[in-house]
Order: structure tokens, then C-alpha cells, then sequence
């Protein structure tokens, strides 16, 4: 569960999910009052009987709209996020209800509840200690031992034992141990390895083909059977879906939205099929009873699916990745970002841009962190073979796909997470540097990020001079830039004595002076628009540096010989926010042709630790005449490509921005 996003969304996402309980609670109250009648049950329970329809109408199944709007490819998107939440804050509510009803139906429930609680406050504050002491146990492994694994599931599925004996439901009991369950180090990363591929490959399709086992054809042999379930099934769409959509209306959400989380909140699964057995504790009712809720229960979910695929075949477009650049992108809005490393040398910029990037704490950002393995050719053929491979196959042979630089890297991750808070969430794609950029672009259009962070190809020896690596990662940069479903952002780590030019950010005692270059265009704007964020950050000295062709004393006057006009309205939007309260220095540089502009970056290459630039193509601007006869790496753009010269010595690192570009363009 992203904690950060539900703490941002928690007002929205429990008007939402309240929205559609509270309608349930109406509708069901009416119908259990006129069906209790109907329902075969032993003994004088109509209260009892009426929370139970208002739960089993109201419930969602967090497994099933995870599940779902992941193969609908929503699942990264505000609406399959703010969905996901929602269906979270229904479940454990009415789950919260079910187990009121058990503790208040006696003392003794009431004191097992207690009971429960302060066993699960416990196991909370061990899996703390464990997790820690396990990642220092296990420093140098990637992942904890199988008898570690053992430990800390088995403490789980005892306390879920001990839980149900207590005639409890310990699902709130085991998401509260997964939410409180320390996010970095080798405990979380071992456990999401050793449990995704088996919960979504085997423990929910088994589940799913649970539900529809129990399902009882023959009950639709009597026209009155038939009749009850269309009213049931009718009465609890019905309801969930009109509380649902008032609720996104009193929210400002569009109609077709509000639609579709309605349907997707109508989910039903795991925690009906528990009430369905737990409330016979309680209630005494016949087979005919049980198979009418069940079958309800299967027939909701089922059309739910059905006019939920029809939708997104009307809005697929529509909820396709919103926000591709940075340029119309507000700084304090979320930051989805991919950073891609293939080895150690690259996370120390990375980490370092990342935590720029970050800006103000109150500023949220998702970042995604790609460690890109090679697949040599002689292995194309098992290229597809790997991500069909099972877990253990995986693990034991993980040292062909990657090495020991996933634990330098893994221990760069964790570092930065301890000290900032901020989860980096990692992903591994191995294959030949041919489709390398396939992978990269998939992820990020599935991630929704608005850029991808790649590294040079170049890297930084002692002596100062840049060295050239693997031919592949280059044609890979350059296939992105062309491919890329948002904007990019190629880094190039330069610093003194080959040490890294623009490291994490760790405290306020470290100050980073960081430079934007400003020469006119998308690129530079979109570059802008990054700095706008790293501005924010309070350990960052940011100074934006203009370069025009002729002598100006100020800002209105140079924006007339500007090549592109919408510099001048973005300039001046920019310096308005930014450069007169304070927060950015402003300085322009007056420059003829390439000798004066080579010479004006040669005075500061020592007095930043990051330059920012926009790729740029300004094969046109006087400012740049005669710097493309030295270029070397045109993916750069022509300043770009100085600046990473190893003819050129400068004290910082570069990052090179490109704006999103239709495809064609």
C-alpha cells in the first residue's frame, strides 16, 4: 500500500467509500425488513440479521479492484489509486462493524476482542525489531534466508489462527501488520519477492475459482428464487453505485469517473465469503439461505467485471498517462519519476537527483528506481524465458542477472529511504541492449512517470577525463529519446577527481549550488520547469543563467530577440514566481556566437556541483554557431554535449532534459 498517497487521499477516498456505504445502509435496512421473512432462519435476530445485508450490500474486495484495475492497466493512474484506497477504507469499516457485532453479542466476545487487539499491537512492535535485526543479520546477502522467511510468516499465520479461533476475522488484524511492516531493507524486499509471484499466479485464482464453486445453479429453478436475486442484485448496484456517484459529485469528479470507481467499489470477494461463515456463529439459517447470498455475491461481481471492461473501452484513451512533461506540471503536485541505473557507478547521481527532485517535504514524489541488467546475444533465445521463470529458478540463478552490484545498489536505496523517508520502489529488467528500450518505455507508460532518468554512457575517470562504456547503453539513451512516452533526462556524472560532481542531499549543513541554462526553446523550458522543483528543495542554491546574443540591460529587453516566443510569457511567469521573492537567482549572459558562449561556461564550470539544460535543437542560434563542429554525442544537444566533453573541465554534473515530443515530431 502506498502509505503516502492514501494519507494525501484519505478525505476523498472515505467520502467516496462512505458515500457508497451510507446508500447500503438505506437500501439494505429496506430490504432485510421486508426479507427476513423470506430468509429461513431460527430464532428472533432481525437486528442482527439487518447489519448483516447492510455489510454484505455495502463490502468491496480490495483483492478483486487491485487485481482488476491492474489488468486494466488503471492501476498507477488517480483514478485506479484513488479506487484502490477507497475499497481499502469500505473493507476494513465493514469489517470493523462485523467484528462490533461479534464483540457486543456477548462479554466474553467482547473480552476476546481486546484480546485480539493487544496481540496484533504486539506482533506490530516484533516485526519492527525482526525486520531490523534480520537486515543487519543479513548485511551482505541480498535477500533474508528461507528460515527467516519462515519466522516471521509463521508469526503471522499463528496470530491469524489464534485470531479466527476467537470467532474474529483477522483479516484488519493482517493489513495493519503489512501497513506497519518497516518498507526498507532486505525484510521488505524479500517478502515482496517471495509473495507476488505466488499471490497473483496461485492464492488468487484459487480464490476466485473458490467463489464461483460455491456457486448453486440449480437455485434459479423457482421464479421466486429468480425474482429475489434480480431484486437483491439490482438493490445493491444500484445502491453502491448512486452513493458512490454522489459522493464523486460533492467531490468534483466527472460523471464517467465516478461511473467506473462506482462499478470497480462493487466488487465483491473474500471478506462477504467470511461473513457468509462467520455469521452462522451467530445466526442459524438453512442452505437456501446461504445459497441465496452467495449467489449474489458471485452475480455482483460478475457484472460489475463486464460493464467495467465496457467502460474503459469507451475511456482507455481518456485515462491514458496524464502528465508527460514537467512544463505544465504544478511543483507541488506528486513527481512520478523512473531512474534507471545498470550498475553501481550510476546510483550516486541518481540518488543525488532524486533527492533534489524531492523539493519541500511537503511536496510528494513516487520515485521508480530500473536496474537495467544486459542480456548477452549468445542468450537471446532465454531472453523471453526469464520473466516465465519461477521464483526459486529466479534466485538461484539472479547472479547470471546482475551480480553483487543488485547489493550495492539495494544498499544505496536503503540509505536513501532511512534519511529521507521516501520509498524508492525498485524494478529489474534483463534483456539485450536491442530491446533494452522497449522495456523502459513500457515501464514508464504503465508507471504514468513524467520522466525518465537515464545515465551517460561516459564515465568519469580519476584523472578527469571521460571514458567511454558500453556502446549499447548509448544506442539505448538514444532509442528512449525517440520512444519516450513523457519527458527525458539524460545524467552525466561528472566531479573533482572523478568523484561524484551532485550527491543525495543529506542535511541542511549541505548546500548545493546548481545551475539552469537557458537558451531558448521546449528543452529549455521543460528544463526550467525541473528546476522550478529542485528551487524548492532547502538545501539547493538554484541560479538560472540566460544566455542572449546581444547586449541587455534587463529581462523585457532581451525577450525581443528571443528565437522562440513563448520563452518571453515563460521567462517572465518564472521570474515573477520565483526570481522576485527571492527563492532562484537571475543572471544573463551576452554572447555573439560559440567561442563567447564556450567561454562563458568555461567561467562557471567551477562553481556548480549540477548544470541543467535542455537538450535543445538550435542548430539555427547564433549563440551556438560553430559548437557542433566539436560535438561528439548529438543525443546531447550541442551545450549539453560540451558541457560532458572530456576537453572541457567543469566541477559538476550535467542533466540534460528533454520534452516530450508527439511521435513523428
Amino acid at each position: 500500500m502506498d502509505i503516502s498517497y492514501a494519507i494525501r487521499t484519505l478525505r476523498p477516498a472515505s467520502t467516496i467509500a462512505y458515500g457508497g456505504i451510507l446508500s447500503s445502509v438505506i437500501l439494505g435496512g429496506t430490504v432485510s425488513f421486508f426479507s427476513y421473512q423470506y430468509i429461513d432462519f431460527m430464532g428472533n435476530a432481525s437486528i442482527v440479521y439487518g447489519l448483516f445485508i447492510i455489510i454484505v450490500l455495502a463490502n468491496t474486495a480490495p483483492p478483486a479492484v487491485i487485481r482488476l484495475t491492474a489488468e486494466l492497466k488503471i492501476a498507477t493512474s488517480e483514478l485506479g489509486r484513488l479506487a484502490v484506497c477507497s475499497s481499502l477504507v469500505n473493507d476494513m469499516s465493514c469489517l470493523f462493524l462485523y467484528a462490533l457485532i461479534i464483540a457486543t453479542h456477548s462479554w466474553e466476545g467482547f473480552g476476546r476482542g481486546i484480546l485480539c487487539l493487544m496481540i496484533t499491537v504486539g506482533l506490530i512492535f516484533l516485526n519492527k525489531y525482526l525486520a531490523l535485526w534480520f537486515n543487519g543479520r543479513n548485511r551482505n546477502q541480498k535477500y533474508l534466508k528461507n528460515t527467516e522467511v519462515f519466522v516471521i510468516l509463521s508469526l503471522v499465520i499463528t496470530t491469524s489462527m489464534i485470531i479466527e479461533l476467537m470467532s474474529y476475522n483477522s483479516s484488519i488484524n493482517c493489513f495493519l501488520l503489512g501497513l506497519m511492516f518497516p518498507r526498507e531493507g532486505k525484510s521488505a524486499r524479500t517478502l515482496l519477492f517471495k509473495l507476488t509471484y505466488s499471490i497473483n499466479n496461485f492464492v488468487l485464482p484459487i480464490y476466485f475459482g473458490y467463489i464461483g464453486f460455491q456457486f448453486n445453479g440449480h437455485y434459479f429453478q423457482k421464479l421466486e428464487n429468480i425474482i429475489t436475486v434480480i431484486l437483491f442484485v439490482v438493490l445493491s448496484i444500484g445502491g453502491k453505485v448512486g452513493g458512490t456517484l454522489a459522493a464523486c459529485k460533492y467531490m468534483g469528479i466527472p460523471l464517467n469517473e465516478g461511473v467506473l470507481i462506482g462499478f470497480l467499489l462493487n466488487m465483491k470477494g473474500h471478506a462477504d465469503l467470511v461473513l457468509l461463515s462467520g455469521v452462522s456463529k451467530i445466526l442459524s439459517w438453512t442452505l437456501k439461505s446461504h445459497d441465496l447470498l452467495l449467489i449474489i455475491i458471485v452475480i455482483n461481481t460478475v457484472i460489475s467485471g463486464v460493464v467495467i471492461s465496457i467502460i474503459m473501452r469507451k475511456e482507455e484513451k481518456r485515462l491514458a498517462q496524464a502528465h508527460r512533461s514537467l512544463e505544465l506540471q504544478d511543483p507541488e503536485n506528486e513527481l512520478r519519476l523512473l531512474a534507471c541505473v545498470y550498475g553501481p557507478r550510476h546510483v550516486a547521481a541518481t540518488v543525488g537527483i532524486i533527492s533534489a527532485l524531492r523539493g519541500p517535504q511537503t511536496a510528494p514524489i513516487t520515485p521508480y528506481l530500473m536496474h537495467l541488467v544486459e542480456l548477452p546475444e549468445k542468450h537471446k533465445d532465454k531472453s523471453a524465458l526469464y520473466h516465465e521463470l519461477e521464483d526459486d529458478k529466479i534466485e538461484v540463478n539472479e547472479d547470471d542477472y546482475g551480480g553483487n552490484d543488485v547489493l550495492e545498489i539495494n544498499d544505496a536505496v536503503d540509505a536513501f529511504t532511512a534519511d529521507t523517508k521516501v520509498l524508492i520502489q525498485q524494478v529489474k529488467a534483463v534483456s539485450t541492449f536491442s530491446s533494452m528500450y522497449e522495456d523502459i518505455c513500457d515501464y514508464a507508460e504503465d508507471l504514468r512517470v513524467s520522466i525518465i532518468l537515464v545515465p551517460f554512457h561516459k564515465h568519469h575517470r580519476i584523472d578527469g577525463k571521460m571514458e567511454s562504456g558500453k556502446e549499447g547503453i548509448r544506442t539505448t539513451n538514444q532509442r528512449v529519446l525517440r520512444h519516450a512516452p513523457c519527458s527525458v533526462g539524460i545524467i552525466v556524472n561528472r566531479g573533482p577527481g572523478g568523484a561524484p560532481g551532485f550527491t543525495q542531499i543529506l542535511s541542511s549543513e549541505t548546500t548545493q549550488q546548481v545551475a539552469t541554462l537557458f537558451f531558448g526553446g521546449p528543452d529549455d523550458q521543460e528544463a526550467l520547469a525541473c528546476s522550478k522543483r529542485i528551487a524548492t528543495h532547502p538545501c539547493v542554491n538554484l541560479t538560472v543563467i540566460r544566455f542572449v546574443p546581444s547586449p541587455s540591460p534587463s529581462l523585457s529587453s532581451s525577450t525581443e530577440n528571443a528565437a522562440h516566443p513563448d520563452d518571453d510569457v515563460f521567462l517572465a511567469d518564472f521570474y515573477n514566481r520565483h526570481v522576485r521573492s527571492g527563492q532562484v537567482r537571475y543572471v544573463e549572459k551576452c554572447v555573439n556566437n560559440g567561442t563567447q558562449t564556450v567561454a562563458a561556461l568555461t567561467e562557471i564550470g567551477d562553481m556548480y556541483t549540477l548544470f541543467i539544460v535542455g537538450r535543445g535543437r538550435r542548430g539555427q542560434s547564433p549563440m551556438t554557431t560553430g559548437m557542433s563542429d566539436w560535438e561528439e554525442c548529438p543525443e546531447l544537444g550541442i551545450v549539453g554535449d560540451i558541457l560532458a566533453s572530456s576537453e572541457f573541465s567543469i566541477n559538476g554534473s550535467v542533466l540534460i532534459i528533454q520534452q516530450h515530443r508527439n511521435p513523428g515530431i
